[in-house]
């Protein structure tokens, strides 16, 4: 190896090591209890405080453990290990599995001085950035492991059926425990919470955008979770034959066919019907049920809307209706 070769290895080393140096005390180990003191261990994994005064990001099937509704059960508790070894209760803030999103608050310590994990940027991110990922895979806490974005824009089914997208690839090794671990640029600022791993891929892991946890996290401190318009449709992405999309000057190819409405839902007191392919929501072009999802945020809740739908090929130009989305409740 010539000596710059070394000296280029040297300032990859050095990188990494004040990257962990400075935000590895923030990391920490989070895992879900039973009642009591000896309560079984019924999950876990890794999370990271964000802010000095205790609050904790991590992703939202850790703190449920797999379960639907772990927010509504008091014989669940969370824990949380710091890396200086000190362990702590923690009060659940709220969670998003939309997202796979989820804040705890550290109990019983003084707060504003703790060491915390500066959420960064994700929009400005290329391929080929360095990624550090801390967490705490098969039980062996605060490991790091490094590699680079791979791919950006991907896209991920969660759990509750919902798509999130911007989510990030990267090749830095993720194993099981290291879901709400921080994934850090060379300034150390959090760019994505790892949420996954491609089981018998060799080095395919995702984390979630921190451009989507900067969203969601304002929603889950005020609200506990995060606001969602309903319309009570139930329906599938469906491909335009081009002279329907000709006729009627549709941006998109694709629209979502309606295959079924709720009784006394928002969408049936409108009159929206089965067969009718929803095209457009307040302006927005509606190619796909996941893009219906996305535009049906907190900003359309319980506001008047403009549904626009194609009813049949004889109709001289798409049908609009004045639609007032419900919020979605889930416990």
């Amino acid at each position: 190896m010539g000596a710059h070769d070394a000296f280029l290895q040297d300032a990859y080393s050095r990188t990494l090591s004040e990257v962990v140096e400075r935000t590895g005390p923030a990391v920490a180990a989070v895992r879900l209890r039973g009642a009591g003191d000896s309560g079984d261990a019924l999950g876990g994994g890794s999370g990271f405080l964000f802010t000095p005064d205790g609050y904790v990001l991590t992703n939202s099937h850790v703190v449920r453990a797999g379960r639907p509704a772990a927010t509504a059960r008091p014989e669940l508790r969370h824990q949380v290990s710091l890396a200086d070894g000190r362990e702590f209760d923690a009060r659940w803030v709220g969670d998003d599995p939309d997202t796979d999103l989820a804040v705890l608050s550290i109990d019983g310590l003084s707060r504003g001085s703790l060491a915390h994990a500066p959420l960064g940027r994700s929009a400005g991110l290329k391929r080929g950035q360095i990624a550090i990922a801390i967490g705490n895979p098969l039980g062996f806490e605060h490991t790091v492991t490094a590699g680079i974005v791979s791919a950006l824009g991907r896209s991920m089914r969660t759990s509750s059926g919902r798509m999130i997208p911007d989510v990030i690839q990267t090749d830095a090794a993720l194993n099981p425990g290291n879901s709400g671990g921080p994934l850090l640029d060379s300034r150390g600022e959090v760019i994505g919470i790892n949420t996954a791993i491609i089981r018998g891929a060799q080095s395919i892991c995702f984390a979630v955008a921190v451009d989507i946890a900067g969203w969601v996290i304002p929603q889950l401190l005020q609200h506990g979770r995060v606001r969602r318009g309903y319309l009570g449709v139930a329906g599938q992405t469906q491909d335009m034959h081009r002279r329907v999309v000709l006729a009627y000057e549709l941006p998109q190819s694709s629209g979502v066919r309606v295959m079924s409405v709720e009784p006394d839902s928002p969408a049936a007191r409108v009159g929206v019907r089965e067969g009718d392919v929803i095209v457009g929501l307040d302006g927005v072009a509606i190619a796909s049920v996941d893009a219906l999802h996305q535009a049906l945020d907190a900003s359309r809740v319980n506001r008047d809307c403009v549904l626009k739908v194609i009813r049949g090929v004889r109709t001289p130009a798409p049908m609009c209706f004045t639609v007032r989305p419900a919020e979605v409740l889930r416990t």
